[in-house]
C-alpha cells in the first residue's frame, strides 16, 4: 500500500507545478514577507524531505513486515532486506520518473531515499537493542514465536 503511495507522488501528481499549488499558498501565508526565491527554496527543501520521510516510512514497513515473517531468514536479515528493499524501490520510481516528461529521475534521489531508509533502519535497530538489550536480535519480537514454516 505504501509503494503505492510512493509511486502515486512520483506520477504528476506529484510534480513541482503539482505540489506549488498548495505549498506555494500555505508558504506565503506563514511567511508573507518572504522573498518569491526563499519560497521557491523552501519548497524544494519540502519537497526533498518528503523522499526522505516516504522512504523511512518504508524501510520501517518492510522491517515490521519481515519481522513477523514465517522464514527465518528473512527476520535475520530483515534490517539489511529492508535497506536493499527501499533501495530497489527508489530505483524503480526514479526510472518512472525518468519516463515522466514533467518529472526527471535522479541518482541523487534514490540516495536521499535511501538515507531516509537507513535512518529509519538505525533507529528501529537501537529501539530494539534498548528495549531488549539482552535478546537474540535475530529474534523480531522476543516473547513471540512467529507462524512456523515448511519451507525451512
Amino acid at each position: 500500500m505504501w509503494i503505492g503511495v510512493i509511486f502515486y507522488l512520483s506520477s504528476q501528481a506529484g510534480a513541482a507545478s503539482e505540489t506549488s499549488r498548495f505549498l506555494g499558498p500555505l508558504i506565503q501565508y506563514f511567511f508573507p514577507e518572504m522573498l518569491p526565491e526563499s519560497r521557491q527554496m523552501i519548497h524544494a527543501i519540502i519537497r526533498k524531505s518528503a523522499h526522505f520521510f516516504e522512504y523511512a516510512v518504508l524501510a520501517a514497513l518492510v522491517i515490521r513486515a519481515f519481522s513477523l515473517s514465517s522464514l527465518s531468514k528473512l527476520r535475520k536479515n530483515r534490517f539489511v532486506l529492508a535497506i536493499i528493499f527501499s533501495g530497489i524501490i527508489a530505483s524503480i520510481d526514479e526510472f518512472n520518473q525518468s519516463l515522466n516528461p514533467a518529472r526527471t529521475g535522479l541518482v541523487t534521489d534514490v540516495l536521499l531515499d535511501l538515507s531516509g531508509a537507513i535512518f529509519a533502519t538505525l533507529l528501529v535497530y537501537s529501539f530494539y537493542r534498548f528495549r531488549y538489550p539482552y535478546a537474540n536480535h535475530h529474534d523480531p519480537m522476543p516473547g513471540h514465536s512467529p507462524p512456523r514454516s515448511t519451507l525451512e
